[in-house]
């Protein structure tokens, strides 16, 4: 290969990228990840040649990227709450409105030594960021995927914090035991929002991790016909939303908890995000 700078190399793959029709940031970001890279790294070093292995590297990355393959799974990690989570096709890439969910969590339980379940963990990135700050709950995380589970497992391991680990379907393995705190972002996409998704995420992010029958309302009357089982009676339920499900999941929280205090939690951009209860 020409002997190129990484200033050189960077500038041609995000033009190639953006002739694409595809997102050139992911460029840099895949660049300077792969190189252990911040900001100034960049400033100090990019003027310098690039090595061909490097270069060999990143021309790879940069045709999957081509492909619509999430720049998360090709590094093999993603940032959340300031930390990075490995993840891989078996675990949703964590998204910066989940963040809200933990922050809410957060701000909403000053207790301590409470009992905290994460249903759906995936990449285990709401258990262990929750573990991280609050080293003395008592953290437990659920899903459905083995494959997920072992890269949370990792995860956890990387983070060094212990979380009760389990396989199973939703509230499922936690028969006859009691939580405090119960969060979860569960599949929430009805097939009928599958236009208006990013093909990246269509084409490689775990289906069961994204959609739910009955127009993605599913999931959400299974945690919550069960719920009762496992939540104390003044406990606490946070659960993130789509957008325009704010009322509808308000309704199916209430009809299982009429004596409590159901509210809905906007993001950042304005949009209904998280129903809560108290």
């Amino acid at each position: 290969m020409a002997n190129n700078s990484y200033y050189e190399v960077l500038e041609r793959a995000s033009s190639f990228l953006e002739s694409k029709g595809r997102d050139s940031h992911a460029a840099r970001y895949v660049l300077l990840t792969r190189l252990g890279w911040n900001t100034t790294d960049w400033l100090l070093h990019m003027r310098e040649e690039a090595p061909v292995a490097v270069q060999r590297q990143f021309q790879q990355d940069i045709e999957q990227l081509e492909q619509d393959y999430p720049a998360q799974y090709i590094v093999g990690k993603a940032s959340f709450y300031g930390e990075d989570f490995l993840v891989t096709e078996a675990t949703l890439i964590p998204r910066p409105e989940t963040e809200e969910l933990v922050e809410l969590c957060l701000n909403e339980n000053k207790r301590q030594n409470i009992r905290v379940l994460d249903i759906g963990t995936g990449s285990g990135a709401i258990a262990i960021t929750l573990k991280k700050l609050r080293p003395d709950w008592q953290v437990s995380a659920v899903d459905i995927s083995a494959e997920a589970l072992e890269v949370a497992k990792k995860n956890a391991a990387r983070h060094n914090v212990v979380i009760d680990f389990r396989l199973g379907n939703l509230l499922e393995p936690f028969a006859n035991e009691r939580f405090d705190v119960v969060l979860s972002n569960p599949p929430y996409i009805g097939e009928q929002e599958i236009a208006e998704m990013d093909q990246s995420v269509l084409k490689y992010e775990p289906r069961q991790a994204l959609f739910a029958k009955e127009e993605g309302l599913a999931l959400y009357k299974e945690i919550c016909e069960y719920l009762p089982n496992v939540l104390d009676k003044e406990g606490k339920l946070f659960l993130e939303i789509g957008y325009r499900q704010g009322l509808k999941v308000t309704q199916i929280v209430a009809s299982q908890f009429p004596q409590k205090n159901v509210q809905i939690a906007k993001d950042l951009c304005g949009l209904d995000r998280i129903v809560w209860m108290k």
